[in-house]
């Protein structure tokens, strides 16, 4: 049945169901391999080729635009950020706010927590804080605050 199929519909369905996968693996190539091959098909329906040419000019047109398109339609795909911070710090600083102890806090434990504003943070400190104590948040390194009593 697929050897009554021309080849030039073949080479645009896979092309097709190749570019349809990138819905699902991240990477953004794999587009470009669906557009090496629609574009195969496409040129097959007007210059006749054999099947070693026809998979030599699926490889070349693949990585040509691969390396021509990718950086540039990338942008597309990509977040954009309206502002920069320059000074590199964290935009939000919680330095000197109170949060509450609601898992003891014992030094250099990755166990502590505290509550703060409705989430809840690991926490550090020098000191053993018991569950229940009102601490103060010192510094934030990544997800977690350093905290005194």
């Amino acid at each position: 049945m697929l050897e009554n199929i021309p080849p030039q519909y073949v080479w645009i369905v896979v092309g097709l169901v190749i570019m349809s996968m990138e819905l699902f693996l991240p990477g953004f190539i794999l587009c470009f391999f669906g557009l090496g091959a629609v574009l195969t098909g496409l040129l097959l329906i007007f210059i006749p080729m054999g099947v070693n040419t026809q998979l030599v000019l699926f490889s070349v047109l693949s990585i040509l635009s691969l390396v021509s398109f990718r950086r540039c339609a990338q942008g597309y795909f990509t977040g954009r950020v309206s502002g920069k911070n320059p000074s590199g710090r964290p935009l939000e600083v919680h330095a000197g706010e109170t949060a509450i102890v609601v898992e003891d806090i014992i030094p250099n434990s990755p166990r502590g927590k505290v509550e703060f504003h409705g989430s809840f943070w690991n926490a550090d400190s020098d000191v053993e804080i018991v569950k229940g104590a009102k601490v103060t948040i010192v510094e934030r390194r990544d997800l977690t605050f350093k905290v005194k009593p």
